[in-house]
């Protein structure tokens, strides 16, 4: 599967269970060993695992391995890695605190309609 398509599928995923705040975040030119990150919020340990569940669902049935998730006991901070895409699903409080867009050099948030919006050009311009 290409990076776009599962951008889409994974945000996609998170828009399903209705994830706020969803950013995605190119780190291709920081590091090898994934291309980005996804970052969401959840307003609650429950919601947070239903998101991170539901990433992993839908990876599964479009054949994606899922190589790691960790802090489905918690649910304060789950992480889903897809190998190419990490996905960090977070109460907004967790996420306030690690600002991981900060980390991973985001000069602001790339809001999830814009990347979509460019995922899904990406789509059609491989056809």
């Amino acid at each position: 599967m290409k990076l776009a398509q599962l951008e889409k599928l994974v945000v996609d995923a998170l828009e399903d269970i209705k994830g706020r705040d969803i950013e995605v975040i190119n780190t291709s030119r920081l590091t090898s060993l994934f291309d980005c990150i996804v970052v969401a919020c959840g307003d609650s340990n429950r919601q947070v695992k239903s998101l991170a569940r539901n990433v992993q669902d839908k990876a599964r049935e479009a054949g994606v391995e899922i190589l790691s998730c960790e802090g489905e006991e918690s649910g304060e901070w789950v992480l889903v890695d897809l190998g190419d895409i990490v996905v960090h699903v977070m109460q907004p409080a967790v996420r306030s605190y690690y600002r991981l867009e900060e980390l991973w050099g985001g000069k602001g948030p790339e809001r999830v309609r814009r990347a979509a919006s460019e995922a899904q050009q990406a789509i059609a311009g491989e056809r």
